[in-house]
């Protein structure tokens, strides 16, 4: 009985190793294969790195908050509403791609660069374009 067992060990010791090569051969990768993961492989990095970019495109305040566009025009204005030069101005305030766009209507040319200062001194702010108009105040 002991052949036996001893038997079968090796039999099926045998049998493992000589399936193994025609397994191994028919689940080799082909350079067409190996072409298509390096494909999808780099499709895959550059979407998420898109992905990563656009997440942090609009970086995050020193409290915390993400500073979009919205947020910045939001904050210039209340910097204005706060500057005593400013307070009775008539200034429109746009940003895109945290660049500030100033319009309106402001009384002399101090204000009009004041307006550029505290702009400019905002968070998140990368350049001001100014578009202020001296002249008597409309508001």
């Amino acid at each position: 009985m002991t052949l036996n067992k001893s038997f079968a060990l090796s039999l099926l010791a045998l049998l493992a190793v000589s399936t193994t090569p025609v397994l191994a051969a028919s689940q080799a990768p082909t350079p067409e294969k190996d072409k298509n993961v390096v494909v999808q492989s780099k499709d895959a990095v550059v979407k998420g790195s898109k992905v990563a970019a656009e997440a942090t495109k609009d970086a995050l305040s020193k409290t915390g908050e993400v500073m979009t566009d919205e947020w910045i025009t939001t904050r210039v204005a209340a910097r204005f509403v706060d500057e005593p030069l400013l307070k009775h101005s008539n200034i429109n305030v746009d940003t895109s791609r945290h660049i500030v766009t100033l319009k309106g209507t402001v009384i002399d040319k101090a204000v009009r660069n004041r307006a550029t200062t505290v702009a400019l001194g905002t968070e998140g702010v990368h350049s001001v374009v100014n578009n202020l108009t001296i002249g008597p105040n409309m508001r």
